[in-house]
């Protein structure tokens, strides 16, 4: 679920404007992303409190970055606090995606810090073809990558794997924090 600094009104034009740029029905958009229609007019009215794994959905159906349905209008200097910044929850697990910057337009890559809390794993779906995720692990310990095989990153260590394939992201230790790059090749 969307938490504080989260941009709603941002999310609702990004998905009018790019349901509109694809040619979709609301009800079609709905469909294909495996949602509710009463759920998409809810974030495209800016009423809705969207799950990363919905926002995922709704990016990989509309081909667009999902920090293109999330991020804010920008300006020239970008700094973001600790703490601040564009945040997006998971509905299944103590995990929070927090944007620190999203590419210019036709460059493809999206950059996140992970907050991630011991409990459920981070199941993901996977994501638009040719998704690649890069994972440096700031602190504490969590198993990452491909469902089938995650490996367990410690301070420091440094993981890519392809993000169009089921992934995980599972915290081994309280108030894990990475740094994720989705690159869309």
């Amino acid at each position: 679920m969307v938490e504080s600094g989260a941009p709603i009104a941002a999310i609702a034009a990004a998905l009018q404007r790019e349901r509109k740029r694809v040619g979709l029905s609301s009800a079609e958009v709905a469909r294909r992303a495996g949602i509710a229609k009463s759920t998409l007019s809810q974030l495209e009215s800016g009423t809705g409190n969207p799950s990363v794994e919905t926002l995922w959905a709704l990016s990989v159906t509309l081909d667009v970055p999902f920090a293109q349905l999330v991020e804010p209008a920008r300006p020239r200097v970008h700094l973001i606090r600790a703490g601040d910044g564009p945040r997006i929850g998971s509905e299944h697990a103590d995990y929070v995606a927090t944007l620190l910057a999203s590419c210019p337009p036709h460059a493809r890559r999206d950059l996140y810090i992970i907050n991630a809390q011991v409990g459920d794993a981070r199941q993901a779906d996977p994501h638009s073809p040719g998704v690649v995720e890069h994972v440096v692990m700031s602190v504490g310990r969590a198993l990452v990558g491909p469902t089938e095989d995650p490996v367990e990153l410690h301070p420091g260590d440094y993981i890519s794997y392809p993000g169009d394939q089921p992934h995980t992201f599972e915290a081994l230790e309280p108030n894990t924090v990475a740094v994720l790059v989705s690159e869309h090749l």
